[in-house]
């Protein structure tokens, strides 16, 4: 299934963030200026300072980031550069008799490391209760603009321009000829152009969010309910779902789309303001039903933090946003569906989207009868409790077993 590539050429990569970074980092998280936050115990205005004043304490005096730095160089690294634009991805290489090359397309504000759960189970299935007949060779790319894939030397980088620089990255850097993709939020965008424009080259795709090419195409590209508002009749379920839906996510796109570098100024030079717009995100979006700071340590999250501030990418992500409205994506050509490789995909019902949604069998329901249902070329649908928004990480278990099952279907 895969080419014999040019790996021993790609030289290894090392994260070694400068000292005199992390000591200033240091330094301005002593510093912080404290917002007095009245009446916010419950965070109805957003993350609150009693939340955040111990964590900032923390990363200041107590978080190791050389212990993090180890653990992430545990991974083989790369990085290069494809048309004047870095990309740094980890590539761990598959156990099996024909291992199928697989790009694993995180989203925002995903760092690589969100997608690490899933390295094992598909490199090594029989060391992980998997056909050991079916296995992968896993590429995690920070995407260009975030993490690692910096500096940016464009501003124009969207997902569609994204995934012309990936595509570059598993054919002509990796030297497969063709390759399965997998990406869920952001990412679910760059793969879902990937298998518009290069379905040819594209083995299959498995998704954590159904979100076609053209996506922020509507006139009220900032405004995720395109106007719309709750029924009259709505019922009390329904109604309380599609509020949540839209305090959950509303705001950052608003926001992003409309005054993404207004923003950054203050994120890019205020770490407790990159964290809390962060952690607003990780927090809201994850599944309320589990434990937030279980599921969500606090070294993982000071070590996503903390890349976003080393590499100062959180400007250059957010911009995404922007861009895809400014340099608007045109089809590649007009067959149907749209993205024309056999698709899975992988859904969670802790996520607010779609609302009002309490079982696996709605769930499927909801996007079998939905708008984007005929965007794919659908092979395999499954649903599951666990888990919010961040799929790759809050639920790698389902998502490898759904990927599995996709790619098994495609390829007998």
């Amino acid at each position: 299934m895969s080419e014999i590539n040019e790996i021993n050429k790609l030289a290894p990569y090392e994260i070694d963030i400068p000292q005199d970074v992390l000591d200033d980092l240091k330094d301005r998280l002593r510093k912080t200026r404290y917002f007095g936050d009245l009446d916010n115990e419950e965070e109805y205005y957003g993350i609150s300072t009693a939340y955040l004043k111990p964590l900032v304490e923390y990363w200041a005096d107590g978080f190791d980031w050389r212990a993090q730095e180890k653990r992430l160089n545990s991974f083989n690294q790369h990085k290069v550069e494809i048309d004047g634009t870095p990309v740094h991805f980890v590539y761990e290489r598959g156990k099996g008799p024909n291992p199928i090359p697989l790009i694993v397309n995180p989203g925002w504000p995903w760092p690589g490391e969100f997608s690490y759960g899933l390295i094992g189970p598909l490199t090594d299935p029989a060391a992980h209760g998997g056909d050991p007949s079916l296995s992968f060779d896993v590429i995690i790319p920070d995407l260009p603009g975030f993490a690692f894939s910096t500096p940016a030397t464009r501003g124009d980088l969207n997902y569609w321009k994204i995934a012309d620089i990936l595509h570059k990255l598993m054919t002509e850097e990796l030297g497969y000829e063709k390759y399965g993709v997998a990406g869920s939020d952001y990412g679910a965008l760059v793969a879902s152009q990937l298998g518009h424009k290069y379905a040819d080259s594209i083995i299959g795709l498995h998704y954590g969010h159904d979100m076609p090419p053209g996506q922020f195409a509507n006139e009220r590209f900032w405004d995720l309910t395109d106007g719309v508002k709750i029924p009259e009749d709505a019922s009390p379920e329904l109604r309380a779902g599609l509020e949540n839906l839209v305090d959950t996510y509303v705001s950052h796109v608003a926001v992003h789309m409309l005054d993404g570098s207004t923003l950054t100024h203050g994120l890019n030079d205020s770490p407790i303001g990159m964290l809390a717009w962060l952690l607003r995100r990780w927090k809201k979006w994850s599944d309320k039903r589990g434990d937030f700071e279980t599921a969500f340590p606090r070294d993982f999250i000071l070590t996503q933090a903390t890349i976003f501030w080393a590499t100062q990418s959180i400007g250059t992500s957010i911009r995404m946003y922007r861009n895809a409205v400014r340099h608007p994506w045109v089809p590649s050509h007009d067959r149907q569906p749209v993205v024309e490789p056999p698709a899975g995909f992988t859904f969670l019902l802790g996520d607010a989207y779609p609302p009002a949604i309490n079982t696996v069998e709605d769930r499927i329901a909801a996007f079998e009868n939905g708008p984007t249902r005929s965007s794919f070329n659908v092979v395999n649908i499954n649903a599951h409790m666990k888990g919010g928004h961040f799929v790759h990480y809050e639920n790698p278990e389902a998502f490898v077993s759904d990927l599995r099952e996709t790619f098994r279907r495609i390829t007998l």
